[in-house]
This record gives C-alpha cells, sequence and structure tokens, in this order.
C-alpha cells in the first residue's frame, strides 16, 4: 500500500511540475508559443483548465502527503 501511494504521489507531483512549466509567467498561455501578450484579457479555455488542474493537482498531493504521514 505504501509503495502504490509513493508511486501515486511521485505521478501527481511530475504532473504538477509540468503544468506549472506550461504556464507563462504574466502573459498567458498564447505568448508562450509566439503570440502577442500585451492585450489583457480573461483565462479561457486551455489556460482555465491548467488553472484549475494545478489547483486539483497540488490538493491531491497534499492529501497524499497527509496519507503518507498518517501511515508511516
Amino acid at each position: 500500500m505504501k509503495e502504490f501511494l509513493l508511486v501515486i504521489q511521485i505521478i501527481v507531483s511530475v504532473t504538477l511540475i509540468g503544468i506549472i512549466l506550461t504556464q507563462s509567467r504574466g502573459g498567458g498561455l498564447g505568448s508562450a508559443f509566439g503570440g502577442s501578450g500585451q492585450i489583457y484579457r480573461s483565462k479561457r479555455g486551455i489556460e482555465k483548465l491548467f488553472v484549475y488542474l494545478t489547483i486539483s493537482l497540488a490538493a491531491l498531493f497534499f492529501v497524499l502527503s497527509v496519507i503518507q504521514l498518517l501511515i508511516n
């Protein structure tokens, strides 16, 4: 059980790192691929999905860490 939780936590952490690195600082996802980042707009589409996915994965990582702490 411990090994399974550890593998799941590693997968979640690598995915979380990848999603965070995909998000561009301040300019949105469009400017990361050469688009103009000078216009302010709200997060839509995949950018909004990345924000929600980042929050969800961070919460899942926290819960898995607490569960592993309680098991040990």
